[in-house]
């Protein structure tokens, strides 16, 4: 079930209205409903991989019990291991099988052999890898005792099938999550409000400037060798905040439901497309996987202890790492690894911890040093998106070359003319975003300063605008961006 769907519209209402009005007098039945609720919503999708979720939330309930109960440190270990394993393997299986099968075989080819192996026709479980990544946060921290082991197992289902955040994120810790589930919780209207606020400056990003975006940015990258360099070029910039606000479009949308619901999820993106480093821009990028890697594998690796060498090879080993959750494709791989390449450098100096506050705060305008690191950093960006957006090496390689050999102007012109009213309406929406992300960018959301806003009638005048743009001038209805990870 999407977000942006009709189904979704009507699922959501009625969940809210039992959810505060006929069971809110019951913990455990809410709890029980939110489970039932996020099964509905994810077996939607297709209902045999629902199994998945079931069968992981099993193992991971048992292995904290069992952990919470182990007092061997050995016992401990192989715990945890099955954890891993089992996640790990199943993660493995469905997301990366033919992946590794298709490189051996292209490695085997090349020497001149060509072994009898098959791939299979595997389907890949929409948010897998985002539910796997919670469970393992909860049977990890279980295991280094930074969080009890959970005896409700209706509170412990519900929060790893937590249908607002359960396909694409954010991927909320079990010591953040997990322990709303066992309070009672009340209903707040200022709270409900916000996360409508929320919920519709999210669907105003993904509905109406990601999907017409994506209107203009498909066509450019599908078709590169046809298109000029300054085409190609704009093709990178568009698909930078294409992908930006469909990502954390979903993120909004999810954190306002939750927050209709009484809970609280972490912020996972906080205006990063006006980052003035590398560093800043990863710390505000999807914060709840970066933030993630950091604390299960970059920090137990070593992390930035050591010499110069080491902290190169644990920096460039994540960023593989994070290239590699994304896709089984080589082109994420090499998207990664260039990432790391970009923020190597601030990390050997420490400077990665610069710019900690909101970019020009207090001031209306940026200032030209702060204008010339935004640019910088977004077209840093922007030409790894070569490699993300490809469908293979390739295509990235073919994307590059055209960039590099079609430099006929003309073609560039023709391009917009043919797309024209495409092109204005993309950009007339995606000049809005930055403005209305710009004057907030010290705020949790977009909208969230809005109630400050007087007269009442502004106020409501610019919700139904961007209400009526939504119904109007909204794309197709297209699956959100992360859904393929």
């Amino acid at each position: 079930m999407l977000f942006n769907s009709i189904e979704f519209a009507i699922f959501l209402p009625i969940i809210f209205v039992i959810y505060w009005f006929v069971v809110n007098r019951n913990l455990k039945v809410q709890n029980l409903l939110l489970l039932l609720s996020s099964y509905i919503f994810y077996g939607w999708w297709d209902w045999r991989f629902l199994s998945l979720i079931i069968f992981s939330s099993i193992i991971d309930f048992t292995v904290g019990l069992q952990l919470g109960r182990a007092k061997k440190e050995l016992n401990r270990k192989w715990l945890l291991f099955i954890s891993i394993f089992i996640n790990i393997g199943l993660l493995g299986f469905f997301k990366y099988y033919n992946f590794f099968i298709e490189s051996f075989i292209d490695a085997f080819t090349a020497f001149g052999h060509s072994p009898n192996i098959h791939t299979l026709r595997i389907i890949l479980p929409v948010g897998i890898s985002f539910y796997t990544f919670q469970t393992l946060s909860y049977s990890i921290d279980v295991y280094r005792r930074k969080l009890e082991p959970s005896y409700d197992f209706i509170s412990f289902f519900a929060f790893v099938s937590f249908f607002p955040q359960l396909v694409a994120g954010p991927i909320e810790r079990a010591t953040n999550l997990l322990p709303q589930f066992y309070k009672k919780r009340q209903f707040n209207l200022e709270q409900s409000i916000d996360g409508l606020r929320q919920m519709l400056w999210g669907l105003f990003k993904k509905v109406v400037v990601a999907d017409n975006l994506c209107k203009i940015v498909d066509p450019i990258y599908n078709n590169p060798d046809e298109m000029s360099s300054l085409v190609l070029i704009l093709g990178l910039a568009l698909f930078s905040v294409q992908i930006y606000t469909d990502f954390s479009g979903y993120s909004d949308i999810a954190i306002g439901i939750s927050r209709l619901l009484g809970f609280n999820l972490k912020i996972n993106f906080r205006y990063p497309l006006f980052a003035r480093s590398i560093g800043e821009r990863w710390r505000n990028w999807h914060i709840s996987l970066s933030t993630w890697f950091r604390d299960y594998i970059y920090i137990p690796m070593g992390g930035s202890r050591g010499s110069n060498l080491n902290k190169f090879k644990n920096t460039l080993i994540l960023f593989t790492i994070s290239g590699f959750w994304h896709g089984a494709n080589w082109t994420f791989i090499c998207w990664g690894l260039l990432n790391g390449l970009y923020f190597a450098p601030s990390m050997l100096r420490g400077r990665n911890r610069r710019h900690l506050e909101p970019i020009s705060k207090s001031k209306i305008f940026p200032s030209f040093k702060e204008f010339t690191q935004i640019f910088t950093t977004f077209w840093l960006i922007a030409t790894t998106y070569i490699f993300f957006r490809a469908d293979n090496i390739q295509h990235s390689k073919q994307y590059f070359l055209s960039i590099l050999s079609n430099t006929e102007i003309r073609e560039s012109f023709r391009f917009i003319e043919n797309n024209l009213e495409d092109f204005l309406k993309a950009m007339f929406f995606t000049s809005i975003l930055f403005l209305v992300e710009w004057i907030n960018r010290d705020k949790p959301h977009g909208l969230h300063g809005v109630f400050e806003m007087k007269p009442i009638v502004v106020r409501w005048g610019l919700y139904l605008a961007i209400t009526f743009s939504i119904l109007i001038y909204g794309g197709e209805q297209a699956p959100f961006v992360y859904f393929q990870f």
